[in-house]
């Protein structure tokens, strides 16, 4: 069975169980995850500096735990590293937000709603890097980290409301904490779930035939 490295580039284990267990479902045991946690860094990635740090501790992982692994998926929405993985790794590398903003993409044009300020020049970024600028029409950030939010499901639906309003046709629900979100809310709009997305990504990746 094919095998996927699943990097979560922060310092917390249970968002790395809660993405490992998403993935999981969301491919069907077509292949298999081998999980790893950031080393060092930040427990949520919350500023430039985390999202730096992020990028090196994922190379730290790939280093540490790439051996038999068929493809790597980047499970920290806004692919700190994400070049850089590509370049070193070797074998096909799918990061969160790209997978997520490539399947918003073929839709029409998109919003991203995600926890925490510091993400929204950070993804802009990202989409312009990636080619996804001119799909992206609105990056909706709330101030509470994932993990918070994730207790909060109203405030994600409000600013999903808000970004249909924008003119978005899909809006993705950005972030490791929101895996599992986006199937339980009631939306106007297709809603993307970023882990579930990617992780399908990653499957693929493995047999691109």
């Amino acid at each position: 069975m094919p095998r996927v490295l699943l990097i979560n580039a922060n310092t917390t284990p249970g968002v790395t169980e809660l993405i490992e267990r998403h993935a999981r479902a969301a491919v069907g045991g077509a292949v298999e995850f081998k999980a790893a946690t950031a080393a060092f860094g930040a427990a949520y990635i919350s500023s430039e500096a985390a999202y730096a740090v992020a990028g090196h501790a994922a190379l730290d992982c790939l280093e540490r735990e790439a051996a038999g692994c068929d493809a790597v998926f980047l499970a920290c929405f806004g692919d700190p590293g994400l070049f850089a993985l590509r370049e070193s790794a070797g074998m096909p590398v799918v990061g969160m937000a790209e997978a997520s903003m490539r399947e918003a993409a073929k839709r029409g044009r998109f919003s991203i709603v995600t926890g925490g300020r510091a993400w929204e020049p950070i993804l802009r970024r990202l989409a312009q890097a990636l080619g996804y600028a001119d799909s992206l029409i609105s990056t909706r950030t709330l101030p509470l980290p994932g993990p918070q939010l994730a207790a909060r499901p109203e405030l994600i639906s409000e600013e999903v409301e808000k970004a249909r309003k924008d003119g978005a046709q899909t809006v993705i629900i950005g972030g490791a904490a929101l895996a599992g979100l986006a199937g339980k809310l009631q939306s106007r709009v297709a809603l993307i779930d970023s882990v579930e997305c990617a992780a399908r990504a990653a499957a693929r990746a493995c047999s691109p035939t």
